[in-house]
């Protein structure tokens, strides 16, 4: 492309960021970053009774979590105003608008006087307003919307996702631009804005579809060259329907809180819609760069599901250099108030030690102060349903003791000896061995599900080992 790819993520501060609007940003971001162009970042703010300066924060969150960097921006549609007012006058001037003095009360009655099922478009009433007595009705301050005059015709235009798109104009209404208290409708903010800045490209949810005919209208109005457009397929949740609450958080941030790594969302989120044209799933932000591209997105609505946001997680968690993952879980573990003792500060390289042994069984951070509370402090519970499961047998309080005193009297705490001890008592109290590994399983890691007993226990330390064997014996 010669022209300089522009393009921009426009979200209304109305809530947090949410899984829809972090793909849109995301792939808004690979678009320009792909063809060196410029991520430009605009808070459509002109809702005034449900936006607040909290709601853009939190979207400025998401995508700082996720690294979608702007090159210019955030600007916001409440501080252009006069601009929307010069524009409305320019389509007046050019008799492509007209004011409409028809009050709230009026339309419904109209509205309401429709043959039942019949769509209700606005009669144009007002269309019928000469020039002259417009002009007087504004200077004894009658209030008045400003409407767009659709023209005869049809509309065309290509999706660059969905193809050739085709709309009678005879089903559009004549649309409001400006309303009554002089706030510009998203169809007015949406066209200045993206003229204003140069949109080369308008890449944004499906569900804008129906609002591309009256914005090409708008452009066509003002005699202006139109952007590529761009509509990405709806994500929908695991029971097909459209994505919510009910199929888990939607705020990117409570993905964030709940133990997902930025890097495995990114890269979740780049596949929902997209394909890199290969049965490849783990990429790298500069493959997605390299290879995103608008001729790859499907035109099928793309499917959220945690199974796999988990799976894309555990291998970035198992695949993390040591470092950083030593520095992330730590992270976790202070957010969530459990301090690194025991088990993981005994000496140095336990942490390691630690981590290597969780790191495939970690689906999100917080398992690691969750699931596997137990490696990183002495402060854990047994679970009730495997302490009732596998703490249940008397013979245990008689076992136990022994298997401890054989464990302080080893000189050697490996593997291999530990679990040899383990099957000789076993053996000598008529037991199976499966009895006194499941209760230990309990003992030491407060679950039962988890690594294998012994390399536990090797990398717990001989001293942390027995004291939980202790506090077991203690419990029983």
């Amino acid at each position: 492309m010669t022209q300089e790819v522009r393009v921009r993520f426009a979200p209304s501060p109305t809530g947090y960021l949410h899984v829809g609007g972090a793909r849109t940003a995301l792939f808004n971001w690979l678009f320009a970053r792909h063809h060196q162009g410029k991520f430009i970042l605009r808070i459509e703010d002109t809702d005034y009774a449900r936006s607040s300066e909290e709601m853009v924060e939190g979207i400025l969150q998401g995508l700082r979590w996720l690294g979608l960097d702007w090159d210019e921006g955030p600007f916001s549609q409440s501080q252009r105003l006069a601009r929307y007012g010069e524009f409305v006058e320019e389509l007046l001037k050019r008799g492509c608008a007209y004011r409409c003095f028809c009050t709230p009360d009026e339309l419904a009655a109209r509205r309401s006087g429709q043959g039942k099922g019949e769509a209700w478009l606005y009669d144009r009433r007002c269309l019928a307003i000469a020039r002259e007595e417009s002009e007087s009705r504004v200077r004894a301050r009658n209030t008045f919307a400003v409407r767009f005059r659709v023209p005869a015709g049809k509309t065309v235009f290509r999706d660059s996702v969905f193809g050739e798109i085709e709309v009678e104009n005879e089903n559009i209404e004549d649309f409001v631009l400006q309303r009554s208290d002089g706030v510009p409708t998203y169809h007015l903010g949406v066209v200045v804005d993206d003229l204003d800045m140069g949109i080369t490209h308008i890449i944004r949810g499906a569900d804008h579809i129906s609002n591309t005919p009256k914005q090409i209208l708008v452009y066509q109005a003002v005699g202006e060259a139109l952007p590529v457009f761009a509509h990405l397929p709806l994500i929908l949740g695991s029971d097909k329907q459209r994505l919510s609450k009910r199929h888990g958080a939607t705020s990117v941030m409570a993905y964030a809180d709940m133990g997902y790594l930025p890097e495995a969302f990114f890269n979740f989120l780049s596949l929902l819609g997209w394909s890199p044209g290969d049965d490849r799933e783990i990429l790298s932000r500069q493959e997605l760069i390299a290879l995103f591209g608008l001729d790859r997105v499907g035109k099928a609505n793309a499917v959220f599901g945690l199974d796999k946001l988990d799976w894309f997680n555990n291998q970035y968690i198992r695949n993390a250099a040591p470092e950083v993952l030593q520095r992330t879980v730590n992270e976790e573990l202070h957010a969530r108030q459990v301090w690194p003792q025991g088990a993981a500060g005994c000496e140095p390289g336990r942490m390691d030690a630690i981590l290597e042994l969780l790191k495939s069984r970690a689906r999100k951070l917080s398992d690691f102060s969750g699931t596997f509370r137990a490696f990183f402090s002495d402060d854990f519970a047994y679970d009730a349903a495997a302490a009732a499961k596998f703490l249940a047998d008397p013979r245990l309080k008689d076992i136990l003791p022994v298997l401890l005193e054989r464990y302080q009297n080893s000189p050697a705490f490996t593997i291999e000896s530990t679990e040899a001890e383990l099957r000789k008592v076993a053996e000598e109290a008529g037991v199976k061995a499966g009895l006194l590994i499941n209760a230990l399983r309990v003992g030491l890691t407060g679950q039962g599900v988890a690594p294998g007993l012994f390399d536990v226990m090797l990398v717990l330390g001989r001293d942390t080992a027995l004291a939980r064997l202790r506090r077991l014996i203690e419990y029983l």
